[in-house]
Parts: structure tokens; C-alpha cells; sequence
């Protein structure tokens, strides 16, 4: 699940539960209302329209606020999040300049000082980028324009061309690994390119534009910034086409090609990756990870294609574009000029929020340390220790119970289970940035210089084993994940709030929200990407072949299932890209639900608010995607995000849950009604 949120977690003092399964109390403990009738349109059926009936007068009378893509639960917890950031940046920030250099508050506050110093940032205007801008202008050779490509992004000015770091080798997930991926494109994904609807057309247009705009703030006249605009799009559709497709780039075994650095070389003649390899800090490699070979092939033939003049304005768009939004506000209106257009966003975000996300993105050890001791709570994190445990056992049960899967098979999957490892709140050691220098005058230097410093510390791990300690998401941020190299799933202390998580809720709340959450995540291990990696996080087909099969033949009900919903009434979902959400969605809520029904609240008829409990457990997973959204960001979802729009995900898993048709007496002849023999059941 990658939600992309950021929110903090306030807890009041509680005693927790030794088991998550057990509550001393079916009520809620406040009067608060956690399914609220009032936001509900009960005059929808909900074998109708079960997101409808669950959200829709909520979404009736709410409106997207103009700094906002969409709005609804997750949102708000953002806009939460960000309130409770900022106040702890502002008052960091009054006094950093006077705390010993180095110091946790001292580079947390002095950042968020010099990004909010916009007297000296407009005074500068394009300045910090001149010496980069000077320094292509002096490229006279096919060698010297990889070289700025390589120096570029080992600099952490930009990253042209393709990308490029430092991670677990898939099939040995104890080594690190330098990897190359396709890239070198700008708009959000290849069919942005490649297509010619109104749409799509509308965006290329506002895209060479915003090329135009950049080049004529940095002194082209308009003729040679609308040619320049016209060389950057037709070098980058060229890298479109070479690029695999998002569909395909879920193929983990299709993007494992490891290569000899010699054998790379031969590949793309124009990079010396022998000598590049040295440039990037990264010596003494004998074999790399190519994602797409064919895409370098391609790469490889524009550097001898392309004209020299040509590339240089490439590379001079790549430094302009990547470093727009930190100069000064000329740059940044552009930049959200263009956004605006894929996004339908209306204003710009304020830029105290910008700048608290821009920390909480730089330094998120140092600004981590400061939130957790505001605003976790140890008894949380014992409380998802043991819901964690608890779900886990479940899907054991569930594995063992499957009738379409051979004991060989489930061996291996129960042994995958038991190995999952899980991280919550926080990491157990914060990075400390050692030698990283923030500046309180300096806003423009002091990201130069994280860009460097992560640059360095990514291949400085080369050589040395994974470190599976590491937490990859700040502590404050609404989201959680699944890592199949690490076979590890993580729940950040910002996700722990509600409507996912209240220790005042009931147990029908908090299994339908966090419980659905964190089976959501254990099912990503065993989702059509994660099921092709064993126990110890390394990519091996533990499958006999007949249960491959068996599982390939479910999982394509649920692509078809998705392929027919559709965004704006026009445009399908991609099943294919979706399926991995859609597979998670699925298993998430039956593993929620199982363990709820073991609950005392899950034993009980009795009501809540007028709800019984197996109502009040599905309304809290469809208020959890309470959303609405722009059209425009709605369609640009459709192609680039591997989740499905929230209002499907409030339903579609329930329609294959008998439970759900039980719950709501949804019968024959209403909309949503699958026949049982129909509803689709894998884990």
C-alpha cells in the first residue's frame, strides 16, 4: 500500500490488551460516534452501491478544498499530519540557529528556516543553478555528454538519461547491488508520450510549454526556447518508446537481468561503464543489475544519433526541471502551472507546507526523533505487536485451509508466513547523517547537499550486507508497505490513527480499518509479485507448477473483475497493473474479518449506534476510502497508480465475501450481487 501520506498519531494514556483478539468492552469507550449515520445515504441500497451508501452524503456536502487533488479520509490525516509538523517545526526553528551545529533540532529547524527564507531565495533567483547551466554549455563531445549525465546525478544535481542506485540483488537478497533502470523521461508515464487523445494532447502541449517558460526565465529568446521545447520532447518520446510499460515492469523476473560490467559495456558501446562505474563512486564491481537491457540498447544508439547541440539542451532541461521548484517563485508558479494541468489542482499548496513536507522528505531520522517523542506512544506499538501476531496466525489457519493448494506448496507458503518480519512506529536506530552541514542561510545548498550526501551513503553500501534494520518510511507518514526482498512489512507511527486505529474504538473498527490494513500488507507477500519470493526475501518459484496455475486462474477473475470499472464513465482500469492492490484489497479484508469473528464483539449481535457488529466492521473499511477526487488527477490515476480509485476498493472486495452479502441482506437483483460460485476466493 502506497499512499504517498504523511500523518501523526496522538494517543492518550491506555491500558493495552494482552491479546488483540480480547476486549473488556463490546462499546466503544467515549460516545464519540465512529460510524456516524449522518455521513451515510441510506436511501442507496447497499448491494447497490455499497461506497454510496456507506459515504455518500459525506461526499454530498464536502468539497475538494482548491489546494487539494482529492479529499477524504486519507487527506484529512494529511492535513492533520502537516498541522501537527509544522507546529513542530515553527518552534524548532526559533531558536535552531543558536544550538550546537550538527544537533537534531539544529538541522531539522535551520532547514525549515532556510526553506521559509524567501526574502534570500528570491533575491538569488536562478544563481545556484548558473555554474551547471555554464558547465554544459562547455560539452563538445558524445563522451563529455555522458559524463555530464554521470556527474549530474552522482552530484545529486539530476538525473538524466536513466536511473540508478544501490539495493538487494532479488536472488541473493543479503548482497547489495548496483542497478540500472530506464528513465530519462519527464511526465508521469510513457503513454503520456505515446498517445494522441484530447487528454494526453493537452498535457504535451502544457509540458512544452513549461519548457518554454523554464528556458525563457534563464534568458532564451521565446524562438529558441519553443526549438527547445520541440529537441527535449522528441528525445524523450524516443526513450518513451524503449521504456517496458508499468504493466510490465511487475514482472520481477522479466526486470532481473544481471550483467557483467564488461558484458554492459558491449551492450552500450557510447558508456564506458569500466571507467563510469568509477565516476559514480561505485568501483570494483564485476556484474550490475540491468532492469531493461533493450532500453539501454536504445539509449545507447540516441547518445551516437543525437546531435551534441541537441543533448546539451537536454541535459540543460534536466538541471532547469529538477531544481525549478527550490529557486525562486518565477520557477515555481511554472512548475505548478504545468502540475495543475495533469493534476486539476487550483492553488498551489502554501509554502510553509511545502517545506514541512520538503523535511519530513530530507530528514526524516531527525524530524522522526522529534515526532515520536511528541506524538507516540509506546502502548501503540504493543497493541500492533500483538494484532500483527494475531492476523498472522489467521493466515496460517487460512493457508492451511485452502483447498486449491497442494500440502508441498503450503509448506512453503506457511514457512514464508512465519519468517515475516515487522517494523512499527519507528526504527529501532535513527540514521544520524553524519557530515551532512545545514546551512539556516543556505536553502538551495543545504538540498544540494542532502542529494549528495544520500547519493554517497546509497553506494557506500556496496560491499557490505543489507541492512534489514532500516526503516524505509519517515515515522510520521499515513501509509505502510510490504518489501518481498526483506519479506517485511512496515506500519509507520502515522498510519496508527483514525479512522484506521482508535484505542476508544470498538473491535469492529479498528479490525475493518488497521486490521484490513495490515492483512492487506501480509498478502502482498503472496500477491501475484510477492508469491515469486521465498521465506528468506529471494526471488525462487516455490510453486509447483498445477498450483501456479491454480493461482494464475483466480488471479484473473479478480483482473477481470477491475478491467470493468471504469474513471470519469469513459476510461477502464487496468486490471493488470492494479491486480497486486487488487489481490491485497482482497485477501486483507478476509483476514480482517476471520480474526475479528474471534473477538468477544465478533461472538455478539449487539448493536452500536444501530449497526451490528459485522455492519459496523464493513462500514469502517469503506469509510476508510471516503474520497473524492478531480477528474483530472482521477484519470491520471488510471495510468500511473497500481491502486484502484478508492471507490472500488470500498466494495469490490466485499462483493466476493459472503459474510458482507449476509451482513447487508443483499439479495439477487441488487446491483453489486455475484452468485456465490462467482465470488472469488485465493487467500
Amino acid at each position: 500500500m502506497k499512499l504517498k501520506f504523511t500523518h501523526l498519531f496522538m494517543a492518550g494514556a491506555v491500558c493495552v490488551i494482552a491479546s488483540a483478539f480480547v476486549i473488556d468492552n463490546i462499546k466503544p469507550k467515549t460516545h464519540r460516534k465512529f460510524i456516524d449515520p449522518a455521513n451515510m445515504n441510506k436511501a442507496v441500497k447497499p448491494g447497490d452501491d455499497f461506497f454510496e451508501y456507506a459515504n455518500g452524503t459525506w461526499i454530498k456536502t464536502h468539497e475538494i478544498p482548491a489546494k487539494q487533488t482529492r479529499w477524504g479520509a486519507f487527506i484529512i490525516l494529511n492535513q492533520e499530519n502537516t498541522d501537527r509538523v509544522l507546529a513542530i517545526l515553527k518552534d524548532v526553528s526559533k531558536t535552531s540557529s543558536g544550538l550546537p551545529k550538527g544537533s537534531v533540532k539544529q538541522r531539522v529547524g535551520d532547514l525549515y528556516a532556510s526553506g521559509m527564507d524567501t526574502v534570500a531565495i528570491e533575491k538569488i533567483g536562478y544563481d545556484p543553478i548558473k555554474p551547471d547551466l555554464e558547465r554544459i554549455g562547455r560539452i563538445q563531445t558524445t563522451d563529455d555528454v555522458v559524463a555530464e549525465a554521470i556527474y549530474e546525478r552522482s552530484r545529486g544535481i539530476a538525473s538524466p538519461l536513466f536511473s540508478f542506485g544501490v539495493s538487494a540483488d532479488s536472488k541473493h537478497p543479503n548482497v547489495n547491488i548496483a542497478g540500472f533502470g530506464q528513465g530519462g523521461t519527464t511526465l508521469a508515464d510513457r503513454d503520456y508520450y505515446l498517445k494522441n487523445d484530447q487528454r494526453t494532447v493537452k498535457i504535451q502541449n502544457a509540458y512544452k510549454q513549461y519548457i518554454v517558460n523554464l528556458f525563457s526565465l534563464t534568458g532564451s529568446n521565446t524562438n529558441q526556447a519553443v526549438k527547445n521545447a520541440d529537441i527535449i520532447f522528441g528525445i524523450e518520446t524516443r526513450l518513451a518508446k524503449a521504456q517496458l510499460s508499468r504493466t510490465e515492469l511487475r514482472d520481477p523476473n522479466k526486470t532481473y537481468n544481471k550483467l557483467s560490467v564488461i558484458d554492459f559495456k558491449k551492450l552500450t558501446p557510447h558508456f564506458n561503464w569500466v571507467k563510469l562505474m568509477v565516476d559514480m563512486k561505485a568501483p570494483g564491481q564485476d556484474s550490475v543489475l540491468v532492469a531493461e537491457p533493450d532500453f539501454f540498447k536504445t539509449e545507447d544508439d540516441l547518445v551516437g544519433s543525437v546531435t551534441i547541440n541537441e543533448w546539451k539542451i537536454y541535459l540543460a532541461w534536466n538541471v532547469l526541471k529538477d531544481n525549478a521548484t527550490e529557486l525562486s517563485s518565477p520557477f515555481v508558479r511554472a512548475t505548478f502551472d504545468f502540475s495543475s494541468v495533469v493534476s486539476g489542482q487550483k492553488v498551489q499548496t502554501p509554502r510553509t507546507e511545502r517545506i514541512s513536507s520538503s523535511v519530513d522528505r530530507n530528514l526524516p531520522d531527525l524530524l522522526g526523533q522529534l515526532y515520536v517523542e511528541k506524538y507516540f506512544k509506546p502502548a501503540a506499538k504493543t497493541y500492533m505487536v500483538n494484532l500483527v501476531n494475531n492476523l498472522k496466525t489467521v493466515l496460517g489457519e487460512r493457508i492451511k485451509r485452502l483447498d486449491w493448494m497442494s500440502p508441498e506448496t503450503k509448506a512453503h507458503a506457511l514457512k514464508k508466513l512465519a519468517a515475516f518480519s515487522v517494523k512499527i512506529g519507528y526504527a529501532d536506530k535513527w540514521q544520524v547523517y553524519e557530515g551532512l552541514t545545514i546551512n539556516r542561510n543556505d536553502y538551495f545548498g543545504n538540498l544540494r547537499r542532502l542529494d549528495e550526501w544520500r547519493y554517497n551513503y546509497n553506494v557506500s553500501q556496496l560491499g557490505k550486507p543489507v541492512d534489514k534494520k532500516r526503516f524505509n518510511m519517515s515515522p510520521p507518514t499515513v501509509n505502510a508497505n510490504y518489501s518481498p526482498n526483506k519479506n517485511e512489512i512496515t506500519f509507520p507511527a502515522g498510519i496508527l490513527q483514525y479512522p484506521f486505529f482508535d484505542f476508544d474504538a470498538d473491535d469492529a473498527i479498528n479490525y475493518g480499518g488497521i486490521g484490513a490494513v495490515i492483512g492487506h500488507e501480509m498478502t502482498h507477500g503472496f500477491d501475484d509479485q510477492g508469491r515469486q519470493y521465498d521465506s528468506d526475501g529471494s526471488l525462487h518459484n516455490w510453486w509447483t507448477k498445477d498450483d501456479a496455475d491454480k493461482f494464475k486462474k483466480r488471479a484473473d477473475m479478480v483482473v477481470k473483475q477491475y478491467d470493468a470499472f471504469t474513471v470519469n464513465d469513459t476510461v477502464h482500469l487496468n486490471g493488470k497493473l492494479t491486480l497486486g492492490e487488487n489481490l491485497a484489497d482482497l485477501g486483507g479484508i478476509n483476514i480482517a474479518y476471520e480474526a475479528f469473528k474471534k473477538t468477544k464483539q465478533g461472538h455478539s449481535n449487539q448493536k452500536i449506534d444501530g449497526f451490528t457488529p459485522d455492519q459496523r466492521f464493513f462500514l469502517s473499511f469503506a469509510q476508510v476510502w471516503r474520497s473524492k477526487q478531480r477528474p483530472e488527477f482521477a484519470a491520471q490515476r488510471v495510468l500511473t497508480d497500481p491502486h484502484s480509485p478508492e471507490n472500488y476498493r470500498a466494495y469490490a472486495p466485499l462483493t466476493n465475501m459472503d459474510a458482507w452479502y449476509t451482513a447487508f441482506n443483499v439479495k439477487p437483483g441488487d446491483k453489486l450481487y455475484k452468485k456465490p460460485e462467482d465470488r472469488i476466493k485465493i487467500w
